[in-house]
């Protein structure tokens, strides 16, 4: 049996301002009462609670958003969850997961949160482990199948479609082309699935018409970035769509509008830090790109979740590798 982890529902800081963890002297205009009103354009938002997180993973639940695991300032692995209510622009604090892990792989199905392949320690090793949480009903993350023996990876690209989750990629020992998919109703996993044309990890990408979308990322190192994007659909395989202007991995993305929205990312030779601003619109529908307003605080490492028409971004680092902030940014796009 699984120890039970009792919840603390605690709010934590308010509409104000940032807070005081290693984060960058640049903030958006619209300062962070902005987060909890319909402006358009970034927007500040009251800084994560647990202070510096990056490598996150990140998805929205009933108007709440879950920051899970990631690396803390001194790079020591967590247990944290994280909930930002996206109404009273105020933090709590949710049950710890049951083992500290970064580069979760996380989604939502009927309200409950997934926790499917992790990685932990700073050997960055790869686990299947698999946790479920349902926010509503639940005080502490309960066990389900473990991913089978020789899949498990963190840093996949995740999508739901027709109540299974769908973990394209991901990174266990390097990148890797792995397509898999967990069905929450039977508690099994299908490992059957078409293979991602190339290997990837530290991509991004999102569902759109019940096709998964995966953009960018990593053929394993820092340096080795990508902007290929490529398009899943169930019983027909992979294809490749037009390729995202900016290459880049580590990025954070969300669908909005039946837009996938990616945003910041690291590899960025022109930059000191590493770490790209750009955020960029994908359009399956018309097979287009387009450019939109750059991060304020530019960022990697990090998850984003769309609710409501907005994009939360929380967490991440501003130089490339290690270099975790509180950062909470809001874009409307």
């Amino acid at each position: 049996m699984m120890r039970a982890t009792w919840a603390v529902w605690l709010v934590l800081g308010g509409c104000g301002g940032a807070g005081d963890g290693d984060a960058p002297d640049a903030a958006p205009p619209d300062g962070p009462l902005a987060a909890c009103t319909p402006t358009g354009g970034w927007a500040s938002a009251p800084a994560l609670p647990a202070g510096p997180t990056q490598e996150t993973a990140t998805v929205a639940v009933g108007g709440k958003v879950y920051v899970i695991g990631g690396f803390n300032g001194t790079a020591g692995v967590v247990r944290s969850v994280q909930i930002y209510d996206t109404a009273t622009c105020t933090w709590s604090l949710g049950p710890e997961l049951p083992m500290a892990v970064h580069h979760a792989n996380v989604a939502e199905v009927g309200g409950t949160i997934y926790v499917l392949g992790a990685m932990t320690t700073l050997n960055f090793r790869a686990i299947g482990d698999g946790w479920a949480w349902n926010p509503a009903t639940d005080a502490a993350w309960t066990a389900r199948a473990s991913m089978p023996t020789g899949t498990e990876r963190g840093s996949a690209i995740v999508g739901v479609i027709g109540g299974r989750v769908i973990l394209a990629g991901g990174l266990r020992g390097g990148a890797v082309a792995d397509v898999a998919a967990f069905d929450p109703a039977t508690d099994t996993w299908d490992t059957a699935l078409p293979p991602l044309p190339q290997p990837r990890d530290h991509a991004c990408g999102g569902v759109v018409g019940g096709k998964l979308y995966v953009a960018g990322g990593r053929r394993g190192t820092v340096g080795a970035i990508a902007g290929d994007v490529f398009e899943y659909t169930p019983g027909g395989g992979w294809g490749a769509r037009a390729a995202m202007p900016t290459p880049r991995g580590g990025t954070a993305c969300g669908v909005i509008a039946d837009r996938l929205i990616v945003v910041g990312g690291e590899g960025n030779p022109a930059a000191p830090s590493g770490v790209f601003p750009e955020v960029e619109a994908f359009t399956p529908a018309t097979n287009a790109w387009e450019a939109l307003a750059p991060m304020p605080v530019p960022r990697h490492g990090m998850g984003a979740a769309a609710w409501d028409g907005r994009l939360y971004v929380p967490g991440g680092a501003t130089r490339e590798a290690f270099g975790a902030v509180d950062v909470h940014e809001v874009f409307t796009p």
